[in-house]
């Protein structure tokens, strides 16, 4: 009796793992796909320095969503938006990471420009970057 009862136990058991498993791959599946993280913006362009304005390139899908860190050698002290997309939005997940939405439908270029401050070893001071997309 002792062993039937283990083994309806095992096989509760497992039957019970198996749905946890079940509702968890069904909860991904239903989450938007926003939710998941946004690859980076394949960014071309000269080097950055603080204390120097840039200026750089990249392509994305209409619809389409990248993070658009920047990358200047040193200690970033802030950051912002200095001009707003005019076919797209950007958001500021951090002091040095935005995200850019391609609009969807919309296929073309797009300009947004962006600002750091801070120090590095080549240079100090307010950087603003004018960023061109072009949209396919």
């Amino acid at each position: 009796m002792r062993a039937l009862a283990l083994m309806i136990l095992t096989m509760l058991s497992s039957t019970r793992e198996i749905s946890m498993r079940f509702l968890a791959i069904a909860a991904l599946s239903l989450m938007p796909t926003s939710a998941f993280a946004a690859h980076d913006c394949r960014v071309t362009g000269l080097p950055a320095e603080f204390g120097i304005d840039m200026i750089a390139y990249f392509t994305v899908k209409s619809g389409e969503t990248c993070n658009f860190p920047i990358r200047i050698p040193g200690m970033m002290n802030s950051s912002g938006v200095s001009q707003q997309p005019a076919h797209g939005t950007l958001r500021q997940l951090n002091v040095t990471t935005f995200r850019y939405s391609a609009a969807p439908g919309y296929k073309g270029s797009d300009t947004f420009a962006i600002y750091g401050v801070g120090k590095g070893p080549y240079g100090s001071g307010r950087s603003v970057m004018t960023v061109n997309a072009t949209i396919q």
